[in-house]
C-alpha cells in the first residue's frame, strides 16, 4: 500500500461518539460499528444496530447537509418468553442492556440529506444511500 492509499483510507474512517447503552455495551455484540462507502455520485454507510428492533423501535437517522449523521433509539428490553410465565434473573448479561442510545460520526463530504435512502435490515443494520451534495459549475468567472 503506497502513501496516498493510506491517506484515502484513513479520511475515511469515521469517528464515532457513543452515548447511553451503545456506550456501555462492551461486553455485547458492538452496536454502532460504522462502515462507509463511496461512489462518485453518493456515500453508503451501514451502522450495526444489534438488539434494535424496526418494530418495536424509533430509530431516527437525521443527516445534515456537511455530512454529520446522527442516529437515536432505544434497545427495548427482553420480555418474558411468549410460552412462559416464569420470571428469569439473567445470570450472564452478554447482550446490550436495554436503553436509549445515540451514534454520530461524519460522512467524508456534503450531502443532499433529501436524497437518501433508508433501509433497516432484518440483521439489525441500518443501511442508507445518501446522494453527494452537486456544486454548480462555475463559469470561469465570466460575467453572465
Amino acid at each position: 500500500m503506497d502513501g496516498q492509499d493510506f491517506a484515502d483510507r484513513s479520511q475515511l474512517k469515521p469517528a464515532v461518539v457513543l452515548t447511553g447503552t451503545a456506550k456501555e455495551g462492551s461486553a455485547a455484540p458492538p452496536i454502532g460499528l460504522v462502515d462507509i462507502g463511496v461512489s462518485d455520485g453518493a456515500y453508503l454507510f451501514r451502522v450495526a444496530l444489534p438488539g434494535v428492533r424496526k418494530d418495536q423501535s424509533k430509530v431516527k437517522c437525521e443527516i445534515q447537509r456537511d455530512g454529520k449523521v446522527h442516529i437515536e433509539g432505544v434497545i427495548t428490553g427482553v420480555g418474558v418468553p411468549k410460552e412462559s410465565s416464569a420470571v428469569f434473573q439473567m445470570k450472564v448479561q452478554q447482550l446490550c442492556p436495554p436503553g436509549p442510545f445515540s451514534i454520530s460520526f461524519n460522512l467524508p463530504g456534503p450531502v443532499d440529506p433529501r436524497l437518501s435512502s433508508p433501509t433497516f435490515r432484518p440483521d439489525g443494520i441500518l443501511e442508507v444511500v445518501v446522494m453527494k451534495r452537486r456544486t454548480p459549475p462555475t463559469d470561469g468567472g465570466l460575467p453572465p
